[in-house]
């Protein structure tokens, strides 16, 4: 009899799982080494994490420095956060699951918000579509600085996106 409980309680567990739709998350902070996948992207445990109300520039999007230089902004960000983590633990707090299934997740290292880090570093954007402008206060200081992205010209990654999505190419959907 016990087994069979046991049996249906993973069963039910299980289904609701795999039916749980965007938005829906009931799981506990993770914590761990990370994997940097892309600037606003992490991996713990094999769980992929996007970084809540932000959005960084993608890996192959391209911005233009004080120089007027292209450079690959997005590697930057990635870069940048790698070397942020370092070797220490990181720690995320869920807060909902995002279309594509991914947690998506308040983070931290050391008790600093890692979305808060690269935005006043200038490695990405406040997405008040999500954030309801949590960062705007730090994007604002990093805008002022002219910090990373600020300190040149690029395509805001969300734009970005749409422009390759539409079949636009990485250079033409990298100019302002």
């Amino acid at each position: 009899m016990m087994r069979s409980f046991i049996t249906v309680a993973v069963a039910l567990a299980i289904y609701k799982i795999a039916v749980a739709s965007p938005g829906d998350i009931t799981s506990a902070a993770l914590t761990g080494a990370a994997s940097v996948i892309d600037g606003d992207t992490i991996e713990i445990h094999g769980t992929r994490i996007r970084l809540w109300g932000i959005d960084a520039p993608e890996h192959d999007q391209l911005c233009r420095g004080e120089d007027s230089e292209q450079y690959h902004c997005g590697a930057r960000a990635a870069n940048k956060l790698d070397e942020f983590i370092g070797s220490r633990p990181v720690t995320c707090e869920p807060k909902e699951l995002d279309r594509y299934r991914r947690t998506v997740a308040v983070c931290s290292v050391a008790g600093e918000d890692m979305s808060a880090w690269l935005i006043s570093h200038g490695l990405a954007l406040d997405w008040p579509k999500y954030s309801h402008g949590k960062y705007a206060g730090d994007q604002e200081k990093a805008k002022q600085a002219e910090q990373g992205l600020w300190s040149g010209s690029f395509v805001e990654p969300w734009n970005y996106r749409a422009c390759r999505r539409a079949k636009g190419t990485i250079s033409v959907c990298s100019e302002p």
